[in-house]
């Protein structure tokens, strides 16, 4: 059986950075809300360890996350982290309480003393703390591994039920050895091999939607973008012939996107494919829609009905198949999370839709997953590394009303930052990048004439995960010569500038 670790949610911001840097390590992680699994499944399932994440509330407040005592005898291993550490604390009778002056936040300096969780980290180095409660009394059968000046017990454990529990959050980056600690967990303390490839994913999923669906016919919404492009070349795997991809060209796309989707797949795939042309009828519904929640709501409502329409036409479909990912479940409001933007296949779907199924292969993988799964899957690197597309296209990156003009506009501002990026050489230093058309009009002068044109702003971000971003410091000459052919190519356009905000506190996108 596959070793797995279970990332117990409690409604933190970095439950699923967790679990990403459980991978890291080649160790299988699950998330699930605490409301969702008992503790005899977990015993039932043969998790090696579980991880309770953070969260924003007080465990002291009734009204907050709890968890069944049990578990700290089910012979589990368990880390808990700032919120899960105080649970584990209240549940076995330690004394929590509320920060007399401030909390700690940022970057404090951890002193540590010498256990299995913290082999190979320094007696002091730095971690990352974001609490205003703290643990006053540990449970008496917990002894206290680490301090800051601030909090008296920052880490502490009971080294025969294997438990322990930490104040600060050694996912992030930002601590120092975190990621050693992590580790520690893992194999010293839950014993897990780390012998957990993308291969096994790919080859379990296949041999698992194969089996799950055989006989039935098969329809995948196809974006052409990464997320789609695996989950479509995966199910071929498994069921072949029986798969019908649906690519919606909505009058959303980047510049020859459309083409490009249907060469690529119909020649390099030979996958059955029916390219719907709908710009007219997705443009007519956002027409004079400027709030970017309703934008993404029509755009999911529609995407499924013309899926609706093409499953009658060929014929009775049992199945729809989304390349949902884990980010865009996040952001959609999975769990107790709440609701970022509503992504077209998570949170943008009607309620009410005719497909007896929706399978989506890789809603628990992050981005650069998918990319590794494309790749064990034999998907061409020139589509695999492709520059993530949302699903509702240039609708989230037209701020304010969308019309034909301004999306033609977008669509040469984008093509040409593109171009010089690449040109450059400069897209190895960032994993996105893209031009917003905003709703800004500003004067400008070209040729001794007064102009009234569109700002554009130009964004590009590094990250490893898509969670967090930083903005990516591109080159100053990169930036000029797209500021330069931008507004002297596209007439619309007189105004260039560059996004230099990181997320959080923005997203990635602009809408």
């Amino acid at each position: 059986m596959q070793e797995k670790i279970l990332v117990l949610d409690f409604g933190g911001q970095y439950n699923q950075l967790i679990a990403r840097r459980v991978r890291e390590h080649r160790v299988y992680a699950e998330i699930k809300p605490f409301r969702a699994i008992s503790t005899r499944e977990i015993v039932e399932q043969g998790y090696k360890g579980v991880i309770f994440t953070g969260g924003p509330n007080s465990v002291y407040d009734p009204q907050s996350p709890h968890y069944d005592p049990a578990i700290l005898d089910a012979g589990i291993p368990i880390l808990g982290i700032c919120y899960g550490d105080q649970l584990i604390a209240h549940m076995a009778g330690g004394e929590i309480r509320a920060a007399r002056s401030s909390g700690e936040y940022g970057k404090v300096a951890l002193r540590v003393e010498d256990d299995a969780l913290f082999g190979g980290v320094p007696t002091e180095s730095v971690c990352w703390m974001s609490h205003s409660d703290y643990i006053a009394q540990p449970p008496q059968s917990f002894r206290v591994i680490a301090r800051t000046d601030k909090c008296p017990c920052a880490a502490m454990c009971d080294e025969r039920r294997k438990i322990y529990g930490v104040q600060f959050h050694p996912e992030v980056l930002h601590t120092e050895y975190g990621k050693q600690m992590l580790n520690n967990f893992l194999f010293a303390i839950c014993g897990c091999k780390g012998d957990w490839q993308m291969d096994d994913f790919v080859q379990h999923a296949v041999e698992r939607y194969r089996v799950e669906l055989a006989g039935k016919r098969v329809l995948c919404a196809l974006s052409g973008g990464v997320d789609s492009s695996v989950a479509a070349v995966l199910l071929h795997r498994a069921i072949g012939s029986n798969l019908t991809c649906v690519f919606v060209d909505h009058g959303l796309l980047r510049k020859g996107e459309g083409d490009f989707v249907e060469r690529t797949f119909r020649e390099r795939f030979e996958m059955n494919l029916i390219r719907v042309d709908a710009r007219e009828r997705f443009l007519s519904k956002l027409a004079g829609v400027v709030e970017p929640e309703r934008k993404r709501k029509i755009i999911g409502e529609e995407f499924i009905r013309v899926f609706e329409e093409q499953s009658q036409r060929i014929g009775k479909v049992d199945v729809l198949v989304q390349g949902t990912i884990y980010p865009d479940v996040i952001e959609s409001g999975a769990g107790d999370a709440s609701v970022i933007k509503s992504h077209h296949n998570v949170g943008g779907l009607p309620d009410a839709i005719e497909f007896d199924e929706i399978v989506e292969p890789l809603r628990d993988l992050f981005k650069d997953e998918v990319r590794e799964a494309g790749i064990r899957l034999g998907i061409p690197r020139d589509l695999v590394w492709r520059q993530p597309f949302p699903g509702p296209g240039l609708a989230v990156r037209v701020i304010g009303e969308i019309t034909e003009d301004k999306l033609a506009a977008l669509r040469e501002a984008d093509a040409i930052f593109r171009e010089e990026v690449a040109a450059a050489g400069a897209d190895t230093m960032t994993d996105q990048y893209f031009a917003v058309l905003t709703d800004l009009r500003s004067v400008g002068v070209m040729g001794d004439a007064r102009t009234y044109g569109y700002t554009v702003a130009l964004r590009a971000v590094t990250t490893d995960d898509f969670m967090t971003a930083d903005w990516t410091r591109l080159p100053y000459d990169v930036l000029a010569r797209a500021s330069s052919r931008i507004t002297n190519e596209v007439a619309q356009i007189n105004r260039v500038v560059y996004d230099v905000t990181s997320k959080p506190p923005a997203t990635v996108e602009w809408e």
